[in-house]
């Protein structure tokens, strides 16, 4: 039977080392594929010609239907992490978060539906689910990075969406390198916090070398950077239904109007600082064994601030308002006579550390046959630290606090507010008329509190000046892999690989939190050394008080009130997850002709036995307020049969058609697997007083620890020319069928049975009856005792579909003039939802990517655009949970421009390379809306442009 044997620059990689050396299965099967170097001509390849040469080697090569990238691909883009380079792959589009490039889709399924893998070993994510934070992990560990859209029996590690291989370097294949970078970055905003810059830097060293006559190998990555962010935010409470009473002589208000019911808006800054580390040590005693020991550590922290204001607008902070204008069914200006406005001071502690070890020994038996022994160990500690301060004109109770007059006009980005036609505004900005406290009565979960009761005219309602979330998760993965690899002569199959990996992991959330009480109360005092003001003009607005709140709360200022008493979410979001699986599988390699077509590719099968289990507490509030948790727990076993095939046909020279069927799944996600029950009651007086469902004070949520995976039957098709040696054109279809999706779902509770007279009511302190008087008619019960209950459970079904057409140019084909010069570029059209007509968390229907380079005597330019439609994702909410909403999409060019002194001549420039890169230089906004109305904006935010300017210098 002809054995197939990849082209000569293939070889050349393989052999090499490059393409596959950082992975241990792939290490083997370049063993054991039998090169004759004597045959080889010797191929130096560099630049971005020679990164796009090694990448489509990889993806020629391979027999699942693959993306790749090889270490030039991302060095040289202008990218401060791996996110940011894999996002531009076909099929894949990235989800920018607080400005910088985090989150993942693959194939319209985001990050959580994605394996993700180091070297071949499962990867511990930064989040609060199993995705991984791709943002966190720095381009200087990595050698090669491959997207499996296919799924093999070999991976360990699947998602419905994909798996991501991340590899580093392997220092026995790879030649010795001893090089520093370093870069300067700027953000073209000024930053809007008096206490952050719009400055940052990275510094890494690279070492690479081999010792012992070329039995040892050693590599080295240390990288440090600090990122600045700046943005400017809108954020929409929501739309309530606009009253036609309020209308302005002459203004139309059709029934089923909308109005804005009040915003939260600030400006950021923020700087992210990161520190990694990562090394290898490859030792090969003898040719029959080799032992690989690989780490990593990444230590990460951001710190940001968010200033600006938190005010009721119509309906939900006053129902004294005017509308001056509408259409097509939303206020489209108007103004109101005032709300006591609430300055927030807030700021963020993002702290996270993460360890990784892995051993890797691979020993040949003989000829014919290979065993290796991996095993591995990893750990995530993390913490966040929010602090809410509020300040203002006065303390709630206090009698003469002067209004916040304001007009409003929708426009694309939100509302845009100016001065009221007839009242004087307020200034926020002056600290000798804002106080630390808090301005509004939102404090009523602190009833039960004995130290906040008696004093007349101030009850525990008043008593809130802030709030702090503080949760901390904890996450550890250990694993132990053995396999055996084998040539067999069983007729079409021409190698057998069979193995067992056990995996036990564990994550622990403790969802803490504090209320904040200033020492003053139930007085209040100035705040304590402000140290400027914030700019909120892009709202509008005049800056407010800019003082320290993280300070504040570090320093021991605040009287603490533990949120665990009284917040049924503390328990009921705290909960431990555990799970032990054993996976046992075979993959028989393929290898036949049928007539002159070359066919290879695999068949295998993985059975999965899981045991799962959750601990937690079911919460409620006891009649005197305090929270009543009972510890509980619940899992479950089971075990998941998936088969797979991966078949590949030369057609033609260079040319294939590769297809698929299998099974996928993803593991649930662990805030879904969490046993707890909770009920919860919002203390805001709007809500209570409202008799709308959808602004209820009443809500519950529970988890499932007996969710199954999620699973999908998929078949994919592609068809592939590799017309030059990084040039390509391929189409591919896929079709996954969702047999089992969890149900985010809802559905409307009745709480009379949590009720508690005189606890669960109005403050008495806002006009609730509209009458405008404060007096005891308005301390009234829940107007609605309906609300809703959160679940999540198995059995939803539904598809994703869609096609992916990519290419790779080099334009000397076109004209040997144009020798340098190129493009790649990619476009997915994807369909598909689940039958409850719930959207795919992450798909995108239209994905575009596009890179266009020149790269010649040293100098090399590129630009690099990306442009993805709507999705849907999730954000940080109240107490920090994750919200489902629609992002809008983003459209996204980043450029750069370098010169590599090697081609200068000038001898001792020599090893020196000098890029300027623009991020986001169209400064594209990320937008989110109200399904069904664009218009409604519930979010609008803007970043700038960012700048490095960044040196490469190699010994």
């Amino acid at each position: 039977m002809k054995q197939f044997k990849p082209n000569l620059i293939k070889a050349a990689l393989i052999s090499g080392g490059v393409a596959f050396a950082s992975s241990p299965a792939f290490a083997q099967e370049a063993n054991t594929d039998a090169v004759d170097e004597a045959n080889l001509e010797v191929i130096q390849v560099s630049g971005i010609r020679g990164s796009l040469q090694r990448a489509q080697a990889i993806k020629m090569d391979n027999t699942s239907i693959v993306e790749a990238l090889s270490a030039e691909d991302i060095g040289k883009l202008p990218d401060t992490s791996i996110a940011e380079s894999i996002a531009r792959l076909p099929g894949l589009a990235g989800e920018r978060r607080n400005g910088r490039t985090s989150g993942l889709s693959v194939r319209g399924f985001n990050e959580n539906y994605v394996g993700t893998t180091l070297n071949g070993r499962e990867l511990l994510g930064m989040g609060d689910n199993r995705g991984v934070e791709f943002d966190l992990y720095p381009t200087e560990i990595v050698s090669n990075i491959l997207v499996y859209k296919t799924p093999e029996a070999g991976l360990m590690t699947q998602g419905i969406g994909g798996t991501v291989d991340i590899q580093t370097v392997s220092p026995l294949h790879a030649k010795e390198t001893f090089a520093i970078n370093g870069t300067y970055e700027a953000n073209q905003k000024d930053a809007g916090n008096p206490d952050f810059d719009n400055k940052g830097h990275r510094l890494s060293v690279n070492f690479v070398d081999q010792f012992a006559d070329d039995k040892l190998g050693v590599a080295l990555v240390i990288a440090d950077m600090e990122s600045p962010r700046q943005a400017q935010h809108f954020r929409g409470w929501g739309y309530a239904n606009a009253n036609p009473a309020n209308a302005a002589e002459g203004v139309e208000v059709p029934e089923g109007t909308v109005i804005l019911g009040g915003h939260d808006s600030f400006t950021r800054s923020a700087m992210l600082e990161r520190t990694s580390v990562a090394g290898v040590i490859e030792y090969a005693p003898t040719e029959d064994l080799t032992i690989q020991f690989d780490a990593l550590y990444i230590d990460f922290e951001e710190n940001d601030a968010r200033r600006g204001v938190e005010e009721g607008g119509a309906e939900w902070g006053t129902g004294a308002y005017t509308i001056t204008g509408v259409e097509n069914g939303l206020v489209t200006s108007g103004y109101y006579d005032g709300f006591l406005s609430v300055i927030r001071n807030d700021s963020r502690q993002q702290k996270a550390e993460l360890t990784t070890f892995g051993l890797n020994a691979e020993y040949i038996i003989n000829d014919n046959w290979t065993a290796t022994f991996d095993v591995s160990t990893g750990e995530v500690d993390k913490r966040i630290t929010d602090v809410e301060s509020y300040s203002g004109v006065g303390r709630a109770g206090i009698d003469g606090r002067p209004l916040t007059p304001r007009a409003w006009s929708m426009t694309s980005t939100g509302a845009v507010y100016s001065d009221h036609p007839t009242l004087d505004s307020v200034d926020l900005g002056d600290p000798n008329a804002i106080f630390l406290a808090g301005p509004q009565a939102w404090g009523g979960a602190l009833a039960p509190v004995e130290a906040f009761q008696g004093v007349d005219g101030f009850g525990p309602e008043t008593a809130q000046d802030g709030f702090v979330n503080d949760p901390v998760f904890n996450e550890t993965l250990d694993a132990v892999r053995l396999d055996v690899e084998g040539f067999v002569e069983w007729g079409i199959f021409s190698r057998l690989t069979t193995g067992v990996n056990y995996q036990m992991r564990e994550k622990s959330k403790d969802n803490n939190g504090f209320f904040l009480t200033a020492p003053s109360w139930p007085n209040q005092e100035l705040v304590p050394n402000p140290i400027g003001t914030a700019d909120l003009g892009f709202l509008g607005i005049d800056g407010v008080i800019a003082y320290d709140g993280l300070g504040l709360y570090r320093s021991g200022y605040y009287t603490l009130t533990d949120a665990e008493l009284f917040e049924n979410g503390r328990r009921g979001d705290t909960y431990t997850i555990e799970e032990d699986i054993l996976t046992a599988y075979a993959k028989l390699d393929i290898e036949t002709e049928i007539g002159d077509v070359l066919v290879v590719g695999n068949l295998g099968l993985q059975v999965i036995n899981v045991d799962q289990t959750g601990t937690g507490f079911n919460t409620t509030s006891g009649p005197s307020g305090f929270t009543s948790a009972v510890p509980v727990s619940d899992g479950d076993s089971y075990t998941d049969v998936l088969p797979t095939l991966n078949l590949s046909f030369e057609i033609a020279e260079n040319q294939f058609i590769r297809t698929a069927l299998g099974k996928v799944i993803s593991r649930p996600r662990m805030d879904d697997m969490r046993p707890n029950n909770q009920v919860n009651f919002t203390f805001n007086d709007q809500q209570i007083a409202s008799d709308q469902l959808g602004n209820s004070p009443w809500s519950a949520s529970a988890g499932n620890s007996r969710l199954r995976p999620l699973e999908a039957n998929q078949f994919d098709i592609a068809y592939e020319n590799y017309f030059a040696d990084t040039g390509y054109v391929a189409v591919s279809f896929f079709y996954k069928d969702l047999t089992n999706w969890h149900v985010a779902g809802q559905t409307i509770g009745d709480f009379s049975s949590s009720f508690i007279e005189g606890y669960h009511e109005t403050s008495g302190r806002s006009d609730v009856t509209g009458d405008l008087l404060i007096d005891e008619r308005d301390v009234i019960p829940p107007q609605t005792f309906q609300g809703f209950v959160s679940f999540r459970e198995d059995g939803l079904e539904g598809f994703v579909r869609g096609w992916e057409v990519q290419g790779s140019l080099p334009f000397d084909l076109i004209h040997e003039s144009l020798e340098g010069f190129g493009m790649f570029a990619s476009a997915t059209f994807l369909d598909g939802q689940l039958d409850n007509g719930d959207a795919v968390p992450g798909l995108s229907e239209e994905t575009y990517s596009l890179t266009a380079f020149y790269e010649s005597n040293g100098f090399e330019f590129r630009v690099s655009a990306t442009k993805r439609d709507a999705f849907a994702t999730e954000e940080r909410a109240i107490s920090l949970s994750l919200a489902q909403i629609q992002d809008q999409g983003v459209k996204q060019v980043d450029a750069q421009i370098g010169y590599d002194f090697d081609e200068s001549g000038i001898e001792a420039l020599k090893g020196l390379r000098v890029t300027l890169q623009g991020q986001n230089l169209t400064d594209e906004p990320t937008v989110q809306a109200n399904p069904g109305d664009s218009r409604q904006i519930t979010k609008y935010e803007t970043y700038g442009r960012n700048f490095l300017l960044g040196f490469n210098y190699t010994f």
